[in-house]
């Protein structure tokens, strides 16, 4: 195959409406370490990432005919590799808080919560080591969203277009994550703090 620099548009079309299933190498190679890299921090391993790339690929590949263009070839990738990995990982790792497509939108229906958001300055003062000690005990939906908030940059206008949920639902749930993250950081300190008094006790 020429090697020509395609657009996702051009790709798409080749794949789809010229019935060139040879071009989704291309889209594959693309796409391939991103998916990698979003499946790795669902699942902390490396072959079950693997396994999970190679299911998410064969699930664009049967569904490109039904892409409509409502949005970037890009965000319907990440919105796929998001809900396949949720689903990927309650099924081997049968954990009951993670989220399922079926319930994905009365999840992010919240009750009670405090309005008081902490600042994106508290969440940079964390150290870099703590942080990721406490991503690593966040409920895999929180860490999701701060993530994709974070790390990836996205809007709350891309995030909505992703999980496929409300706008006013995804600022509450990056609310109370950011909130999690505020708190726990302050438990680990006075657990630091403690330990800290009680072995210069002992001495």
């Amino acid at each position: 195959m020429k090697k020509v620099d395609y657009s996702d548009e051009e790709l798409l079309r080749l794949i789809v409406e010229e019935d060139l299933a040879s071009y989704f190498e291309i889209l594959y190679d693309r796409y391939a370490p991103f998916i990698y890299n979003k499946c790795f921090w669902f699942v902390n391993n490396e072959e079950e990432a693997k396994d999970l790339t190679q299911e998410i690929f064969i699930k664009i590949y049967l569904n490109l005919h039904k892409f409509k263009g409502n949005s970037k070839l890009s965000t319907w990738i990440y919105a796929i590799t998001v809900h396949t990995s949720i689903k990927f990982v309650n099924r081997n790792k049968n954990k009951a808080l993670l989220l399922s497509e079926d319930n994905l939108q009365n999840y992010y229906i919240m009750e009670n919560v405090d309005s008081t958001e902490p600042s994106d300055a508290e969440l940079l003062d964390i150290k870099y080591e703590k942080l990721q000690q406490i991503m690593n005990v966040l409920p895999i939906e929180d860490k999701m969203l701060l993530l994709m908030k974070y790390q990836d940059d996205l809007s709350i206008n891309k995030i909505v277009q992703i999980l496929n949920i409300k706008e006013s639902a995804v600022k509450m749930r990056l609310l109370r994550a950011k909130k999690r993250v505020t708190e726990l950081h302050a438990k680990f300190k006075s657990v630091f703090i403690e330990r800290k008094g009680s072995k210069q006790f002992n001495l």
